[in-house]
């Protein structure tokens, strides 16, 4: 019951947004009464806060596995990781959405471990951009903060457009970004 309460909130929120929907519209939806939904939450905010959990452990999981490969230089890595994000957006779309737009309606309680938890899935990322400096897979002249968020607003935000059933895939938005990133968009000389 508690996943069907996770997922029919987050059809809930996604649609109508946190703060305009009502534990009773919750319940509704699922055909329950009230006691069931607060037997799994406390109030609406924890079950904001599980929603925002799951889907930045989803994610932290997904990176370290990427990240302790090995077999992988750094400009694999890169890939791996902006294509596990843009891939993710087939299953997890709407949790993204909510992810984003809704952190500014946690309380101070809930908020503090979910932007400790975002605060590390951006470390990873730059720890990865300023090993690929320093092994020359990089440029140097950059800031790898800078680089990151960049990295980082560009993969966030397709969350809000990227069809996975359109026209292009997971894996071509990927080879996209990753060209812009590594080469950008300036012409090359014939």
């Amino acid at each position: 019951m508690k996943q069907k309460i996770l997922d029919t909130s987050i059809h809930l929120f996604d649609k109508k947004g946190f703060t305009e929907t009502s534990v009773q519209e919750i319940v509704e939806a699922l055909d329950v009464t009230k006691g069931s939904f607060y037997y799994y939450f406390k109030n609406k905010q924890e079950l904001l806060a599980d929603i925002h959990l799951n889907f930045i452990e989803f994610l932290l999981r997904n990176q370290e596995e990427i990240l302790h490969d090995e077999s992988r230089n750094c400009q694999e890595k890169l890939r791996a990781m902006i294509f596990m994000i843009i891939h993710s957006i087939k299953d997890r779309k709407k949790s993204a959405r909510i992810f984003f737009r809704e952190m500014r309606n946690l309380g101070e309680i809930y908020l503090e471990q979910i932007v400790k938890k975002r605060d590390q899935f951006r470390k990873n990322f730059q720890t990865l951009i300023e090993e690929g400096i320093e092994k020359g897979e990089f440029q140097a002249d950059m800031d790898p903060d800078m680089i990151t968020r960049g990295i980082l607003g560009m993969t966030n935000w397709s969350y809000y457009w990227f069809d996975p059933e359109g026209d292009i895939s997971a894996d071509e938005l990927t080879t996209i970004y990753l060209e812009m990133i590594l080469n950008g968009i300036h012409k090359k000389a014939d």
